[in-house]
């Protein structure tokens, strides 16, 4: 767990808009207060691990604000980033379900303040309340679809069309700047690589043709998308 920087402030857990949009929205108000009294909350800064790959689960994270990325090291020593987390979403839940270890590593891509709430008092929400449960099992079979959409590409598509793909995805997920109308989050090009599967070489190279292409606009680190119908259609995907 990483060390506590500052201290840092969040509401009561009735005022909390993250949390309301969360998979607790069910949740009463003996157990929302149970919850609330019985979180711990840190400050995170980008870079900072959130929790291991093979640490044991002994807490629920809730993401308060910021933006984290869930990632696995390969057996080559390559990180493949399994799946992106922000403000309202809940991460660790899958090993606190199940009792086991984590299965990948969480770490801030944004500077991000969140809350974690201790396995008893989930596993008590769990066994008391059938609304959270429900909320619980269609939370995990939304990751399972990912993750199989996830296999499938890895298998079937090109890199051009992974990478086509990965840039929609991100825009769907994060949205976009209403200054610069680019991609609302800034990643390198290695973790850019690392979703789609491919190295970091190809996916300047294939970005760099899209920018010629005029498909996006690439400006300094951030991505601008200038043609979404392109986009799609590079990436095999129907509107």
């Amino acid at each position: 767990m990483a060390k506590k920087i500052k201290k840092v402030t969040v509401p009561h857990c009735s005022e909390c808009e993250s949390f309301k949009s969360s998979m607790f929205c069910s949740v009463n108000i003996t157990e929302e207060k149970s919850l609330s009294d019985n979180k711990v909350h840190n400050l995170f800064k980008k870079g900072q691990i959130v929790f291991y790959e093979g640490q044991q689960s002994k807490n629920l994270f809730c993401i308060f604000s910021g933006k984290v990325k869930i990632s696995k090291m390969g057996d080559d020593g390559k990180e493949q980033i399994v799946r992106f987390a922000k403000k309202g979403d809940v991460i660790g839940y899958r090993a606190l379900l199940s009792g086991e270890k984590y299965f990948a590593s969480a770490s801030v891509i944004e500077d991000a303040i969140i809350c974690w709430f201790p396995k008893n008092i989930i596993d008590e929400l769990l066994d008391k309340n059938p609304k959270f449960s429900m909320q619980t099992i269609k939370l995990l079979s939304k990751d399972l679809r990912i993750a199989e959409q996830i296999i499938l590409n890895m298998a079937q598509k090109p890199v051009r069309n992974r990478l086509a793909e990965v840039l929609l995805m991100l825009k769907e997920y994060y949205g976009i700047d209403e200054q610069t109308h680019t991609i609302n989050t800034t990643l390198s090009r290695e973790e850019i690589a690392n979703i789609a599967g491919t190295s970091t070489e190809s996916c300047i190279r294939i970005l760099s043709e899209f920018n010629n292409d005029g498909v996006i606009k690439i400006i300094g680190k951030n991505i601008k998308i200038e043609n979404i119908p392109k986009l799609l259609q590079i990436a095999n995907i129907t509107e």
